[in-house]
């Protein structure tokens, strides 16, 4: 169904056409929600453009919209106010209908997309031989919960994880552990993952000051781009046993993704360059072919050159992106590029798009877009880092989440004098602790840093997991202690909205498609959470004020559709968060 929104954008457009004629069909309502409650709901603040366009006052602009406007069966009789703003204030009536239609839907009014695409969206992406960080918290949370919404919307998206599995780093690393270690390029799990970590470091330090080391690691990487044996059979168990390991976070976080990483579009560089090169827009620049875009330029004001090839023959990551951006517009039939990667990739995502254009790699009807987000911060305002100053390994962060959560929970056992099984104990500390760390990220703006706290995240109030959690769970108490069958009530049941605190929470309930329908087109899944707590926080005063259980009926089975329906649409925006329900905490 479509929203309250849509619905009265659709009788204003109407209202234009009769008042001012055609050309005035697809004028903007100016529609927004009223400021103060007093006013009424919505207000329509066009009669001002308008009465420039018209040259007449805006008060009697708005007069004549009224006159054609048949809003009756949605709204009380349209007040004009001050300058001529245009209020509105919603019917009970139109209401209750409202909220028994989407009570009564599965997708609780959110209607499929009308052309639904392709979309491939590019996020998580960490690298092989190191370890998953707090840098990759963002990505990974934040293009889930945009892919669950896309995919909720009906469009087929492609989960796509770019991993770092090809380049120097390889060649680098096969040649350091032949020194050290060299079971670990024959037999699988010889090392564990952290220790891999620190021979990388290693190695690193070898290849910037050892010459020698430097050229036998060149060799290495020629040697695994001609396909040799041994060199190929060594970097496939540094992959797969790196694979496994991002496994088990992907597995904690429920994350899916289909791998494609940089090996991946390792046989198509030589295409890109190819033709780039006949398109006319490669340039050599100190020996390396690069692309000059308008636009660009370094710290100087000189141009600054995408670099396609370097000067040793060797690809780059910008080679990788283009094949990358070729491959799923030609091959996926992508009509929407998705790239969530911090913000200190925009630069770099800008340029590549930008090469992309002018090489004319992206139709029209295609949609690139980089979503960025911010740094993690510790509660010290800096980067999150550990007492040693390494980075923060993500596997830790998450394992600490949720010890605390569920040492929160034993102590409020102990509070409440409640026993509870082992079983119960785990479960909640475990879901609580992983919704407390992706609800904490995901309700920020992903531009903005924000402050990782433990403390905060884990709070049974303000805007946490928690606290919707709370919500939900407080529905499902009053289903066990009235012996509620939800799915159950009567069908014929009909909606009655009394109280101010009824017709809050059913105008928020109403609300939801909209903020979906948003976050499918800006991104933003910090709109979801931000519905989510206000939705329990409208349902926690209407609990607080309504008596369910004890209401005489049919204002009781009234009270108890408001509850199921809220319910309904705490899993459903938390699903779209990754993040599971609990019947009881």
């Amino acid at each position: 169904m479509n929203s309250i929104v849509q619905q009265l954008k659709a009788k204003f457009e109407k209202a234009f056409t009769a008042a001012f004629g055609e050309s005035y069909a697809g004028a903007d309502p100016m529609l927004a929600a009223a400021s103060n409650p007093n006013f009424g709901d919505f207000q329509c603040n066009a009669a001002m453009s308008l009465g420039k366009k018209l040259g007449k006052p805006p008060r009697a602009i708005a007069s004549t919209i009224i006159e054609n406007l048949d809003i009756t069966d949605i709204c009380e009789t349209p007040e004009i106010a001050g300058p001529g703003f245009i209020n509105l204030k919603l019917k009970p009536a139109y209401l209750e209908a409202q909220i028994s239609e989407i009570a009564g839907d599965s997708r609780l009014g959110i209607e499929l997309a009308k052309t639904p695409q392709t979309i491939a969206i590019d996020f998580s992406s960490p690298n092989i031989a190191k370890e998953m960080h707090v840098g990759h918290l963002r990505s990974t949370i934040i293009g889930d919960a945009i892919a669950r919404t896309l995919e909720f919307q009906g469009h087929d998206v492609l989960r796509i994880n770019h991993i770092g599995d090809w380049g120097t780093q390889f060649g680098m690393l096969i040649a350091y552990l032949r020194e050290v270690h060299p079971e670990a390029l024959t037999t699988a799990d010889a090392l564990d993952l952290g220790d891999l970590v620190a021979f990388y470091r290693q190695a690193k330090q070898r290849f910037d000051t050892d010459e020698t080391f430097k050229e036998t690691a060149r060799q290495e990487v020629v040697k695994l781009q001609a396909g040799a044996e041994d060199t190929r059979r060594a970097w496939k168990l540094l992959c797969d046993q790196s694979r496994r390991e991002f496994q088990v976070i992907y597995d904690l976080l429920d994350i899916k993704l289909t791998e494609r990483g940089e090996s991946f579009y390792n046989p198509l560089l030589p295409a890109v360059v190819e033709d780039l090169t006949n398109l006319g827009l490669l340039v050599e620049s100190d020996g390396a072919k690069c692309v000059f875009v308008d636009g660009f330029t370094n710290k100087e004001g000189e141009p600054l050159p995408l670099i396609v090839q370097k000067t040793d023959g060797g690809y780059n990551y910008a080679t990788t992106d283009l094949a990358a951006v070729r491959y799923r517009i030609q091959k996926d039939n992508a009509k929407r590029l998705i790239y969530v990667t911090d913000s200190g990739q925009a630069n770099h995502f800008a340029q590549v798009f930008a090469v992309a254009r002018k090489a004319g790699w992206i139709p029209d009807d295609v949609e690139i877009v980089h979503v960025p987000f911010g740094l993690v911060l510790g509660e010290d305002g800096k980067r999150a880092k550990t007492r040693s100053g390494d980075t923060v390994r993500l596997r830790d962060l998450l394992d600490e989440a949720i010890v605390r959560a569920t040492k929160d929970l034993e102590d409020r056992l102990v509070t409440e004098e409640r026993q509870e099984t082992k079983e119960f104990i785990a479960n909640v500390g475990h879901v609580v602790g992983l919704s407390a760390v992706k609800y904490a990220d995901l309700s920020q703006n992903r531009a903005s840093n924000y402050v990782f706290s433990y403390d905060k995240m884990l709070a049974l109030q303000g805007n946490t997991a928690p606290y919707m959690l709370y919500a939900y769970a407080r529905v499902q108490g009053i289903r066990r202690k009235g012996e509620i069958d939800f799915e159950n009530l009567d069908a014929g049941a009909k909606v009655i909205l009394q109280s101010d605190a009824e017709l809050v929470l059913a105008k928020h309930l109403l609300q939801l498609s909209e903020v979906v329908n948003a976050v499918g087109g800006d991104l933003l899944p910090n709109r979801i959470c931000q519905y989510l707590f206000e939705l329990s926080q409208k349902f926690n005063q209407f609990f607080e004020q309504c008596p369910v259980l004890k209401a005489e009926e049919p204002l009781r089975t009234s009270r108890l559709i408001l509850c199921d329906l809220t319910a309904r649409t705490l899993k459903l925006g938390l699903e779209l968060l990754g993040i599971k329900v609990l019947e009881r905490m």
